[in-house]
Order: C-alpha cells, then sequence, then structure tokens
C-alpha cells in the first residue's frame, strides 16, 4: 500500500524528461519545439539550430500563397496548365497520373503540395508566387531563418542562394520559428481568420501517417505538414489534446539511418516524440 501511495503521490514526467532521451539516444541531429498554445507550457531543445526543412518548407510557401492572394497579387482561380518539363519525380501524384496538358486552379495545386506533398504542384505554385516573396514574408514575422531556396529537383536552374541549398537542400527553418508559424495559423493571425481555417483544413488532410501520426491515439485530431529526404526526417504540426492544442516541430538530418523504410530511425523517433507530447498532454480531447 505504501509503495502505491509513493507511486500516486509521484510527479507526472516533464516534456523533457520524457523527449531528452529520445532525442539523445537518436544517432543524428536533432531539435525540437512544443509548445501548448492554450496553456503555454513548452519545451525546446536545440530549437534554434537552423536545420534542413525537406518538404516541411511547403508550410510557409502555402502562407504565402494564401497571403498574396489576399493582397490580389495571384488569384486562386486562376488556371494552370501540366506542361511534360513541369514533371518532377518524388512525392505527389501529379507526375505520375495526370496527363500533359490537364488543367487545374492555383488552389488545386496549393492543396496538392499540402495534402500529398506534390513536388510538381509546388513548383507550379512557386511559378506564380516567385520564390523569394515567401522569405521575405517570413523575415517580416520575425522568421529570418525560415527559407525556401529553390524549386524542388530544379535547384541548381532556379535556386535564389546557391550557398543555402548546398547546405540545406531545399529549404531551411529552426524548430522554434516553425511552431511560432503554426501559433499564429492556428490563432487566426496570418493572413485572415477564414484563410487560416483553410490552411488548416489542409493540413489536417496531410496523407503521410509515418510518423506524428503513427502511435497517436485515436480522436486526436492532427494538422501537420512533413518532410523527407535521404538524411533528413522533419514534421511540425498541432495536435489537439485534452489541455488544448499543441504545435509540434521535429527536426532530423545527418541521420545514421538513411533507409526508405518502415521502421526508420528519425520516423520512429517523430513517432515516439508526438506520442510522448500527446501524453503528456492527457491523449485525445473529451467528446462532447
Amino acid at each position: 500500500m505504501l509503495a502505491l501511495a509513493v507511486l500516486l503521490l509521484a510527479p507526472a514526467p516533464t516534456l523533457e524528461a520524457r523527449i531528452a532521451p529520445l532525442a539523445k539516444a537518436h544517432k543524428g541531429k536533432v531539435a525540437v519545439a512544443v509548445k501548448n498554445l492554450k496553456t503555454g507550457e513548452e519545451f525546446y531543445l536545440a530549437a534554434d539550430e537552423v536545420m534542413p526543412t525537406a518538404s516541411l518548407i511547403k508550410l510557409p510557401v502555402m502562407v504565402e500563397a494564401f497571403w498574396q492572394a489576399e493582397e490580389g497579387k495571384v488569384k486562386f482561380d486562376t488556371t494552370l496548365t501540366l506542361k511534360k518539363d513541369d514533371k518532377v519525380p518524388g512525392s505527389g501524384i501529379l507526375t505520375p497520373h495526370f496527363s500533359d496538358g490537364a488543367t487545374f486552379p492555383l488552389k488545386d495545386a496549393v492543396r496538392l503540395m499540402i495534402v500529398f506533398s506534390d513536388n510538381t504542384a509546388t513548383n507550379l505554385v512557386l511559378d506564380q508566387i516567385a520564390i523569394p516573396s515567401t522569405n521575405e514574408r517570413m523575415k517580416t514575422l520575425g522568421m529570418a531563418e525560415t527559407r525556401v531556396n529553390a524549386q524542388v529537383f530544379k535547384g541548381s536552374k532556379t535556386t535564389v542562394d546557391p550557398e543555402r541549398s548546398k547546405t540545406y537542400g531545399l529549404g531551411s527553418t529552426t524548430a522554434r520559428e516553425t511552431v511560432q508559424l503554426l501559433e499564429l495559423i492556428e490563432a487566426g493571425k496570418v493572413v485572415s481568420a477564414d484563410a487560416c481555417k483553410e490552411m488548416l483544413r489542409h493540413l489536417r488532410a496531410c496523407d503521410d501517417k509515418e510518423m506524428f501520426a503513427r502511435f497517436l491515439p485515436a480522436g486526436v485530431a492532427l494538422a501537420h505538414k512533413t518532410g523527407a529526404v535521404s538524411d533528413a526526417r522533419t514534421e511540425a504540426g498541432i495536435a489537439y489534446t485534452k489541455a488544448g492544442p499543441v504545435a509540434l516541430c521535429v527536426l532530423t538530418t545527418q541521420n545514421e539511418d538513411k533507409r526508405w523504410a518502415k521502421d526508420n530511425a528519425a520516423e520512429l523517433l517523430l513517432a515516439n516524440v508526438a506520442k510522448e507530447v500527446v501524453e503528456h498532454f492527457g491523449g485525445a480531447p473529451d467528446k462532447k
């Protein structure tokens, strides 16, 4: 009975106690940022380290696209025509499944960029908004290290910063900056409240379930975006928990395990960090 009483009185593990050992055990560089957007509880680990984004950079690209639509610089109903030269490899559905000459509005390209991480769609969006615009916008928001460097699989031809392209690939960010961006979106404070709701709908529809979503209990909604290249796995999103919405970003690079496999060490790390964060904040919200 005494042992049970001591156990019941023992404090719950902190976010640091839950996450730091996972990061320390990982064979690669890890950065983490966590913030409960309702209570303010937070945890940061190497959160100001500039890291490669892989496809996670498509999150700020989406924000800029919505901003330019709000400003009238682009129109979401502009018809795009898919050409053979537009098609690039990697994630997405346009290259393998759409015929040359297919047409669709810009708003659909933005949705494909987030939901399916479509590389071809991303380049079509960047054609419309121009690469430097995202970087300038993020800088005005206080996120100077959140930068897209080039189009996907067209780096040498389209880079706006050869040195950063060489160092970080497609884009860069810090875990703290990405959580700050998610916090603004959840609060409806970038572009407009309606635009933020639409962006969150896209993020909720993200089809990648191999990292943050892998071990989450039923009932925990997740609005998120992933990224993956051979030596980096990244993800950021908002998990809706019993204790409120929680913004989370985990960046990894220089990973020893470069396999494209379900048990890739970095993917499991991201899955376990998300699991620990959600458990810390009480799991799924109570059903209303």
